[in-house]
């Protein structure tokens, strides 16, 4: 059992039977009445974010979550088939449980799959990736990186916003966490 007193960033707690990851809190000491824990919580099942408060000193259940690290392989329509590195065995999972991450899977791209009591309940990207333009709006001669920005759709299927000079082909580094446009690596 933990108490709000034990909050951080990234804390994985039980609420309802659910796992959830604190993304922010907030002390509060108000003048009148008590103090409480004002927090944003993330879902890990289902990526849902929600504002809770909490009384101060208020105990609920921490969760503890396994990793394990695995590679991903291919994808068969809405599965995704991943293989653990050490003993080579396969694993397939649903894109319900990947979710909206899926955008940036490539094959050969290393991930980490989140377990809580045995039970999947989500996958953890590299915080980058490196991704191939397919198709985006030719770059002009004179386009500079402080120009504007486009739409550009890469290999994945993902659309990220890039600069002007980014043409098809290009290779960039997304940041998954956000889907935004890092650098480009070659062009």
């Amino acid at each position: 059992m933990i108490s709000t007193a034990d909050f951080r960033n990234g804390l994985t707690i039980l609420l309802e039977r659910e796992v959830y990851q604190i993304l922010e809190f907030q002390h509060v000491k108000p003048g009148k009445g008590g103090a409480f824990v004002r927090t944003r919580l993330r879902q890990l099942r289902t990526g849902k974010v929600l504002e809770r408060t909490f009384r101060a000193g208020e105990k609920m259940d921490q969760a503890v979550l396994d990793r394990k690290p695995l590679e991903f392989l291919y994808s068969n329509g809405d599965e995704y088939v991943f293989m653990d590195t050490e003993t080579f065995e396969q694993m397939s999972l649903s894109e319900k449980v990947i979710g909206e991450q899926a955008i940036y899977l490539k094959e050969n791209i290393p991930v980490t799959i989140i377990f809580h009591e045995e039970d999947i309940i989500g996958i953890e990207l590299p915080n980058t990736v490196e991704l191939k333009v397919a198709e985006t709006d030719p770059g002009l001669k004179g386009d500079t990186a402080t120009g504007g920005t486009k739409p550009a759709r890469v290999e994945t299927g993902a659309t990220v916003t890039v600069p002007l000079f980014i043409n098809e082909g290009d290779v960039i580094r997304v940041d998954t966490r956000s889907g935004e446009y890092l650098e480009r690596i070659s062009g």
